[in-house]
């Protein structure tokens, strides 16, 4: 059996593909793997909110699913839209990484808790949102871009330190420039983040299928990530939308925490739930309905007329 896996470029990307080339090819596949060049990649002097958040990182993706040009797409799941056409399908999300987000630096010694004003560099409105909220005094600045092109945005000094993901910062061996690991009651990361999804289109043959989700998938980090998306598209959240949720599991029960920020962090909502593993879509639906009875409904329609403005 071939597998050709389709990517984007950045090193980040390319990790991950060659995680997932590495699993198939011990279970005895053969693989290939295809680069592919987003929206996302290719526009980096506007913000997510302003080009648009369905499919920025994956519609061209997508487009060699349908076509037979590759039959699996490697994405963060973070980054895959809350709602996939119906073309398509996720097979199988990979063990999650340590979920937390860092404060990345060349001053190992800065963090967020002494009170002191410096700048932060992210694209993400939740993280911008988050720190108006618990950290009004830091002060941030727009950064797009892989993590090697904002590394060196932070070495050339336009700003003092990066706010981004563990898992991504771990998988490219940066962690000696971790400045601090960030509290998940704070911080609750983007639904999703630090595992890897695996995507393809629904003709895909069973039999491919089937072998795939067998030596990728992650029964545990499947459950929880499945919660999360379920909360998140009765949100119609996306990346664009300061939108946040994490499940955990404990033996036959999941746990799942989210909420939604105003993007000038004055409201921050958050719920949780618990429920049986048996029914992750159910619970995801259930807390999101309770965050919309709670005022999350009023926050998005603010949120959208802001960024249509």
């Amino acid at each position: 059996m071939h597998i050709k896996i389709g990517t984007r470029g950045s090193k980040l990307a390319l990790w991950q593909a060659y995680y997932v080339e590495d699993l198939l090819q011990k279970g005895g596949l053969e693989t290939e793997i295809v680069i592919i060049e987003t929206r996302g990649d290719q526009i980096l002097d506007r913000s997510l909110s302003k080009i648009g958040s369905k499919g920025v990182f994956t519609q061209e993706l997508e487009d060699q699913l349908v076509s037979g040009d590759i039959d699996i797409a490697v994405h963060s799941a973070k980054d895959l839209q809350s709602q996939l056409d119906d073309a398509f399908e996720i097979i199988a999300f990979t063990e999650r990484e340590k979920a937390n987000d860092v404060l990345v630096s060349h001053d190992t010694a800065l963090s967020l808790k002494t009170g002191k004003s410096f700048v932060v560099g992210t694209s993400s409105t939740r993280r911008v949102a988050v720190l108006k909220h618990f950290y009004p005094h830091i002060k941030t600045v727009d950064m797009r871009g892989n993590l090697q092109t904002r590394l060196r945005k932070l070495e050339e000094g336009q700003c003092d330190a990066l706010l981004l993901a563990y898992a991504g910062v771990h998988r490219m061996e940066y962690d000696d420039k971790i400045a601090e690991h960030l509290l998940l009651d704070e911080f609750t990361p983007a639904v999703g983040q630090g595992s890897v999804a695996i995507e393809c289109a629904v003709i895909l043959s069973d039999d491919k299928k089937s072998t795939i989700k067998r030596l990728l998938n992650h029964t545990l980090t499947e459950t929880c990530v499945l919660t999360e998306r379920a909360f998140l598209k009765r949100l119609q959240g996306g990346c664009s939308i300061p939108v946040f949720g994490m499940a955990t599991l404990h033996d036959d029960q999941i746990n799942i925490s989210g909420g939604i920020i105003s993007l000038d962090g004055s409201e921050l909502i958050r719920r949780t739930q618990s429920g049986s593993n048996a029914f992750p879509h159910e619970l995801g639906t259930a807390l999101a309905d309770e965050l919309l009875e709670a005022g999350a409904d009023r926050i998005l329609n603010d949120i959208r007329g802001e960024q249509n403005s």
